[in-house]
């Protein structure tokens, strides 16, 4: 099992990801509203170029949405493959990132 984490940079595909996860079978998943660290950074007095330079870019968006799901590992490819399709592509800058990391132990979830 593994813990797939997902930050959506590009909020607008928000709904059609899930929607999209859904269809394919993917259900359970806890969703957070997120923050970068470059967001963060600029709200404090001292901003650095690069923030500045990111907030100028792209001023509308705020917010992240991260994605957390626990599935069998041989899943999370079918995972990416549905969010890059989504997304238009994860290697496009500020689209969002995705990963998944061992999971060791669970408990209340039930397939």
């Amino acid at each position: 099992m593994v813990l797939v984490t997902i930050v959506l940079n590009q909020t607008d595909c928000f709904e059609a990801l899930l929607h999209e996860l859904t269809l394919h079978g993917f259900t359970g998943a806890t969703i957070l509203e997120s923050t970068g660290m470059a967001r963060s950074l600029s709200q404090e007095d001292e901003i650095s170029f690069t923030s500045a330079f990111r907030l100028f870019l792209n001023p509308e968006r705020e917010k992240s949405k991260t994605i957390l799901m626990v599935t069998e590992d041989e899943k999370v490819h079918a995972i990416s493959k549905i969010v890059n399709d989504v997304t238009g592509g994860l290697d496009k800058p500020d689209s969002g990132i995705i990963f998944a990391v061992p999971v060791t132990y669970m408990e209340g979830l039930s397939h």
